[in-house]
């Protein structure tokens, strides 16, 4: 059976996240995250992509970002995802495919879903427990968030620039708010909606998402084994 194309509007943000081949690492040191970002911030030149946020793990990366026409973010991963997998097998000495599989992807609604899907992105390496403090890590877009780092790849969502008009007490506001932990019901949805790859955000959101894609953009229950299955 053919796959079905991926839920993608224009000026909608998508959460996204590419994995290594069998979760082994993607990055192995401080000149791959670099080569990554390099390549990233190129890709985003070349297809218009704004984005708005993202973290390097050891074996992921997410990004958060909005496409300004339908189709934008597959060119942007599928060239991102060539370019660095031939400078990491080439700098590695090693040869085979590098991610595992397609990327996912999820529609995500604006306000509090974008910067609660932020908050999510840059708290990976707290959740992690690589560290206390999500601007210590020195592969994502939090500093920069902060104040404390140049973050010239980034255009800022309009949900966070509304935050406050002043940039150091936006950056206050967004620290107060990286100090709360996303809730477990958030983090739930964050998870199951980009795993299905669906829309998340208000009822209204999905709906309008639905009208115009005229695919089911909710997430479907987890499938619970019979008896018989068991």
């Amino acid at each position: 059976m053919a796959r079905l194309p991926r839920l993608d509007l224009p000026d909608i943000p998508q959460h996204i996240v590419q994995r290594g081949n069998n979760r082994l690492p993607c990055f192995l040191d401080d000149g791959d995250h670099l080569r990554y970002l390099q390549a990233l911030q190129e890709a985003l030149m070349a297809t218009g992509v704004q984005l708005h946020a993202y973290v390097l793990m050891d074996n992921h990366e997410h990004l958060l970002a909005t496409p300004t026409t339908a189709g934008d973010i597959g060119r942007l991963m599928q060239r991102l995802g060539r370019q660095y997998a031939g400078l990491f097998n080439a700098r590695h000495r090693r040869t085979g495919t590098l991610w595992e599989g397609r990327y996912k992807s999820c529609l995500v609604d604006s306000e509090r879903y974008v910067l609660t899907c932020q908050r999510y992105i840059e708290l990976n390496p707290v959740r992690a427990r690589i560290t206390d403090d999500a601007a210590a890590w020195r592969w994502s877009s939090c500093a920069a968030h902060l104040g404390q780092r140049n973050g010239s790849m980034l255009t800022p969502h309009p949900a966070w620039l509304a935050l406050d008009t002043d940039p150091l007490m936006r950056a206050r506001r967004w620290r107060e708010m990286l100090d709360e932990a996303v809730n477990g019901e958030d983090l739930t949805a964050i998870r199951e909606y980009l795993q299905q790859q669906r829309a998340w955000g208000r009822d209204d959101f999905r709906a309008m998402v639905e009208a115009k894609t005229r695919r089911f953009a909710g997430v479907r229950p987890a499938h619970r084994p019979s008896k018989t299955d068991r």
